[in-house]
């Protein structure tokens, strides 16, 4: 079996796309390495020619580079034609693009990997007229793929409804988590990490972004109950890039600014964006994470958490019930006052905190890469079968 993979995020590890398509890739020759069922797989990875050479590639994973512009017309260049043409020249039986972005038209049968449907079931993340044209092409160009792989199955019902495709064309497939992600290893670099962001000695976390799906004014809010009360001992850290414009229907405030109207400013600190490399000491030195979204395709953060042992209160909606189980104290996403009493009794009670730090961990042991690897080959067999 040769299956060729969209490598435009490879470069890229800081985002989503990157993650998923450099893990998929890794744990899929692993099991080529290790059995002899998987031993006739061959991977060719597709890169555009301004991305520079490919970092950490596995050895004996073949790559292509193509010549293609830069920037948004380039990207729809390479995911459009480029791509397609190099997978059916390098004799690839599938070619697997591993984030929304389906050429309309390919030589070798299309499996896409969409993580969620956000622009469709929220129509202010399209942007503008270039946006909606972009979402209408890869909206169309999904329909007419061999299979769609998704995070949950939540986002499984979501393209069900919003693209029209039927149900048996759609699989499920949790994410994982980097072995990074640890209770111990890597632990002796904390106290840099702490010393690097200036991180309190105790503090409630928030890693990630601060978009309108995202909740943060609820989470926020949550803090006049939770401050007066324990702000002092556990103040709110929240980390992540600031976006290039605030004052957008995505990005309505700033975080700090809405702490400081709202008289919070004591108890919450923005630390900006964080390393890749450090975020598993964050989730660890944190005496809780929180995860206040609305919308999520799989709620990665609240799996990286569980996996280092920090205890998560999430909002009980979208996918993240799916994640959590029951190793999660979940709460409606616009209920405050119940978002800050769940904080605070993480917080201060340490049986309950125990209790859902065991429970993370048990949870976070059920996901793994090489699940992910093995459930994706059964689907381009299937493919093939077909």
């Amino acid at each position: 079996m040769h299956v060729a993979l969209n490598a435009w995020f490879w470069n890229q590890p800081h985002t989503g796309s990157g993650q998923y398509v450099r893990e998929l890739v890794c744990a899929l020759w692993r099991l080529r390495r290790s059995e002899a069922r998987y031993g006739e797989l061959r991977l060719t990875l597709v890169a555009p020619e301004h991305s520079g050479a490919l970092t950490d590639v596995p050895d004996g994973v073949q790559v292509v580079r193509v010549r293609t512009g830069n920037g948004q017309i380039g990207k729809v260049l390479f995911e459009q034609r480029a791509f397609p043409r190099a997978a059916g020249a390098v004799g690839a039986q599938i070619a697997h693009v591993p984030y929304w972005a389906a050429p309309l038209s390919s030589p070798v049968r299309l499996v896409v990997t969409i993580h969620d449907v956000i622009p469709l079931s929220m129509p202010i993340y399209q942007g503008g007229l270039g946006g909606r044209l972009y979402f209408g092409l890869v909206r169309a160009s999904a329909q007419g793929v061999a299979h769609i792989i998704t995070d949950s199955e939540f986002s499984k019902q979501e393209i069900v409804q919003h693209i029209g495709v039927p149900a048996e064309m759609v699989t499920a497939i949790p994410l994982a988590v980097s072995e990074r992600f640890h209770p111990r290893i890597g632990a002796e670099r904390d106290a840099e990490v702490r010393r690097k962001y200036n991180l309190p000695e105790q503090y409630a976390l928030y890693l990630g972004g601060f978009d309108v799906r995202k909740n943060l004014r609820a989470l926020i809010a949550a803090y006049t109950y939770v401050g007066p009360s324990v702000g002092d001992e556990y103040p709110l850290v929240l980390a992540g890039a600031p976006p290039k414009r605030w004052g957008t229907a995505r990005f309505p405030d700033l975080p700090a600014e809405i702490a400081a109207r709202d008289g919070l400013g004591q108890w919450i600190r923005w630390i900006g964006a964080v390393d890749e490399a450090d975020k598993p000491a964050l989730y660890r030195m944190a005496r809780l994470f929180v995860m206040p979204s609305r919308y999520e395709g799989f709620g990665l953060g609240a799996l990286e958490a569980m996996a280092c042992g920090t205890p998560v209160v999430a909002a009980e909606a979208s996918s993240l019930p799916e994640v959590v189980g029951n190793a999660a104290y979940l709460v409606p996403p616009h209920d405050s006052r119940t978002l800050g009493g769940a904080i605070i009794a993480v917080l201060i009670q340490d049986d309950l905190h125990a209790s859902l730090q065991n429970l993370g961990l048990a949870r976070a042991s059920h996901f793994s890469w090489e699940r992910t690897a093995r459930q994706t080959y059964a689907v381009y067999e299937q493919v093939l079968a077909r």
